[in-house]
C-alpha cells in the first residue's frame, strides 16, 4: 500500500475567513451562500407559522400541532429520500426541484385559507427541503473532500463555513421576519419564495450538471442500485453507531427549545430572557466555529473531537443542578452555562460528523447516509422529547442528570477508527465502505 500525501496549496491566515472563501472555489461559494440564504428564507417565516395558524387561519390548538408535526416529519423524516436521489441523479437536479418545490410551497401557503390548502402548502414547503439540505450536504462534503486533497486544507475548514452560513441564517431569518410581519404575513412568505428563487437561480446559472474529479459522484457505471440502499445502511455497523452518537447530540441540543424555557420559568418566573439566550447560542457559534475547529485541527482526531463535544453537553446539564443549588449562581447563570456548553458542544460535533462521513462509506452513496442520519437522529428526538417533556412536567431536578446522561452514551456510542485507517495523516487502504482512493485525512 502507497501513501499519498496531500498537495501543497496556498496558506491562509490562522483567522482569514475571506481567503479561505477564496480558496474554496466559485461552486463550494454557491453552495455555502446557498445554505444562507436557505436559512434566511426559512427562519423568516416559519417561526411565526403558528401564530397565523390559529390567529388569521382560526384552526384549534391541536390541529396547528398536527400541521407543525406533518410539516417535520416531511422535512426530516424524508431526508433519506433527498440522499437517495443525490445518489442517484446527481446535486444538481435535486436541488433545482428542491427550490422549484419552495417557491411553490411558500406562495400557496401565503394564500391558504383552508386547513387542505394549508396543510397542502406545509408539506410541500418540508419535502423541499428534504431533497434541498440533504443534496446540498452531501455536495459541499464531495467538494471539500476533494478540496482537501488539492491543497492540504483540512475539510473542515470548509464545513466549518458551512455550517456558520447555515447558523447566520437563522440569526438573521427571524428579525426580517418581524420586519416582514409589520406589512402581513403573505408579504413574509412571499418574500421566503422569492429567496428561493434567487437560489434556484443561482444554481441553474453556476452549478455545473457534473463534477468530474469529485469523490463519490455518481456516473452511469457505479449508480447504487435500488434496493441495495437499505441493505448497506443496515449493514455498516460503525455508520449506526456514528448515527447513535449524532441521535444523543440532537436530542441534547433540542433542549434548547424543550429544557432551557422550563429552567428559566423555575428561575425567574419567566421565559422573557429565551430570546436572547438564542441570540447569544447563534452568535457563539459564527464567532467560535472557525477559530474552534482551526485549533483542533491536528491535535484531535474524528472520534476524539466528537467525544469531547458530548462530553461539553454532559457537563452543561450536569451544570445546571450544580448552580441551582447555590443562592449566589442561581438565577440566569445555570441557562447561561448550559446555552454555552451546547453550543460549544454543537461547534465540535456538526461539522465533524459531516467530515467524517466520507471516510466511513461508500463514495457513491453519501447522499443515503446523509440523509439517513437526518432521518435516524430526528426519529430519536422525536421518540425521546416525549419522556423528557414528562420529567420536565413533573420538576424533578433529576431531569438533569438524565438528560447528562445522554451524551454520555453517545461518547460510547462513538466507533473506532477503521482498522489500519490512521487517525491523522493519509489514508492508506481501501475496502467496503471507502471510496476506493487514497486520500490526506486531517481530523
Amino acid at each position: 500500500m502507497t501513501r499519498t500525501a496531500p498537495a501543497p496549496g496556498p496558506r491562509t491566515r490562522p483567522f482569514d475567513t475571506v481567503g479561505d472563501l477564496r480558496a474554496v472555489g466559485p461552486v463550494t461559494r454557491l453552495l455555502i451562500g446557498s445554505q444562507l440564504a436557505f436559512n434566511v428564507g426559512f427562519f423568516a417565516v416559519l417561526p411565526y407559522l403558528a401564530a397565523h395558524l390559529t390567529g388569521a387561519i382560526g384552526l384549534a390548538g391541536w390541529l396547528v400541532g398536527l400541521v407543525l408535526g406533518l410539516r417535520t416529519f416531511s422535512q426530516q423524516g424524508l431526508f433519506v429520500v433527498g440522499g437517495a436521489l443525490t445518489d442517484r441523479f446527481g446535486a444538481r437536479p435535486v436541488v433545482l426541484v428542491g427550490c422549484v418545490l419552495r417557491v411553490a410551497g411558500f406562495a400557496w401557503l401565503a394564500f391558504a385559507r383552508d386547513t387542505g390548502p394549508v396543510i397542502a402548502s406545509v408539506l410541500l414547503i418540508g419535502f423541499a427541503a428534504a431533497l434541498f439540505s440533504p443534496a446540498v450536504e452531501t455536495e459541499v462534503a464531495r467538494r471539500a473532500v476533494r478540496h482537501e486533497r488539492a491543497t492540504g486544507t483540512p475539510r473542515t475548514r470548509v464545513l466549518g463555513l458551512f455550517s456558520v452560513a447555515g447558523q447566520a441564517g437563522t440569526l438573521i431569518g427571524p428579525p426580517l421576519g418581524t420586519l416582514l410581519l409589520f406589512t402581513g404575513f403573505p408579504t413574509a412568505c412571499l418574500v421566503g419564495a422569492g429567496v428561493f428563487a434567487l437560489v434556484l437561480a443561482a444554481h441553474l446559472r453556476w452549478m455545473p450538471r457534473h463534477a468530474p474529479g469529485a469523490p463519490g459522484v455518481p456516473d452511469g457505471r457505479n449508480r447504487p442500485r435500488p434496493g441495495e440502499g437499505a441493505r448497506a445502511l443496515l449493514g455498516h455497523r460503525r455508520f449506526l453507531l456514528l448515527c447513535l452518537a449524532h441521535s444523543g447530540y440532537l436530542l441534547a441540543y433540542n433542549q434548547l427549545y424543550l429544557a432551557l424555557p422550563s429552567e428559566l420559568e423555575r428561575a425567574t418566573g419567566t421565559q422573557t430572557a429565551l430570546g436572547w439566550l438564542l441570540a447569544w447560542a447563534s452568535l457563539l457559534y459564527i464567532a467560535a466555529q472557525l477559530p474552534v475547529l482551526r485549533w483542533v485541527g491536528g491535535r484531535l482526531s474524528h472520534r476524539a473531537t466528537v467525544r469531547w463535544g458530548l462530553a461539553l453537553l454532559a457537563a452543561g446539564f450536569a451544570a445546571v443542578p450544580a448552580l441551582a443549588s447555590t443562592t449566589v449562581l442561581d438565577g440566569l447563570a445555570p441557562s447561561v452555562v448550559l446555552v454555552t456548553a451546547l453550543t460549544l458542544g454543537q461547534v465540535l460535533i456538526v461539522p465533524t460528523v459531516r467530515a467524517w462521513l466520507p471516510d466511513l462509506v461508500d463514495g457513491a452513496r453519501l447522499g443515503l447516509f446523509t440523509g439517513a442520519m437526518s432521518s435516524l437522529s430526528g426519529l430519536v428526538v422525536l421518540l425521546g422529547s416525549v419522556p423528557v417533556g414528562a420529567l420536565l412536567d413533573l420538576g424533578d431536578p433529576a431531569v438533569w442528570i438524565v438528560l447528562a446522561a445522554v451524551p454520555l452514551l453517545g461518547i460510547a456510542c462513538v466507533p473506532r477508527t477503521a482498522s489500519g485507517t490512521p487517525e491523522t495523516g493519509v489514508r492508506v487502504s481501501s475496502g467496503p465502505g471507502r471510496t476506493g482512493s487514497p486520500r490526506p485525512t486531517h481530523r
